[in-house]
């Protein structure tokens, strides 16, 4: 299988990058092929221009698709599954991976009549997050999370899609480290898994 891995993080001295890393070494372990969009590293720019905005709200297909977006989009269709990889920030994902959707999941391509955008096998979210488990569940946040991610996002685009939270991993809480190892080799196995 070949993934794309959609990274967000802005640190390389990150809990998440050790996340992507794991998750890696799993695709690797099971033989399945991967490529990895660095949104930091590549400095995607996540602001619609005033073009692009004309092109989506007013459904112009004559309108451009920008190269850096066309190139997103020819990973998507070389793929057979996405694996958006990224910390919570106040229960979403960073700007810059919301406005890596916000360009990417252009008219005609992720919506609209004519859609040219495949539908993949597999959609994983797998997120760092420092609230515990049980805050999501008692907030609702966690299923809201999963209603913007799985439900608004990937949703008929993807044919099997999974959020994997990886929680408590606030630097205030104690149980931080006593997650460490579980929370990598959920990543590991999520990757060898697909």
């Amino acid at each position: 299988m070949k993934v794309f891995i959609v990274y967000c993080h802005p640190s390389e001295d990150s809990f998440t990058r050790e996340v992507r890393d794991s998750f890696i070494a799993g695709l690797e372990s099971a033989g399945h092929s991967y490529l990895v969009s660095d949104l930091y590293k590549m400095n995607f720019v996540t602001d619609m221009s005033k073009e692009e905005y004309a092109r989506e709200a007013f459904y112009r297909r004559d309108l451009p698709v920008p190269s850096d977006v066309k190139a997103e989009q020819e990973k998507i269709n070389s793929s057979d599954a996405i694996v958006l990889i990224y910390p919570v920030f106040w229960t979403e994902a960073p700007a810059k991976l919301v406005g890596w959707f916000d360009r990417v999941w252009t008219f005609g391509f992720a919506y609209g009549d004519k859609r040219s955008m495949k539908q993949l096998e597999k959609g994983i979210v797998l997120c760092v997050a420092g609230n515990t488990l049980e805050y999501f569940g008692t907030t609702g946040l966690g299923d809201a999370m999963k209603k913007v991610m799985l439900g608004d996002r990937f949703f008929d685009r993807v044919k099997s899609k999974e959020m994997i939270i990886l929680a408590a991993t606030s630097r205030e809480l104690k149980e931080r480290e006593m997650y460490r190892e579980k929370h990598l080799t959920r990543a590991f196995e999520a990757g060898a898994a697909l």
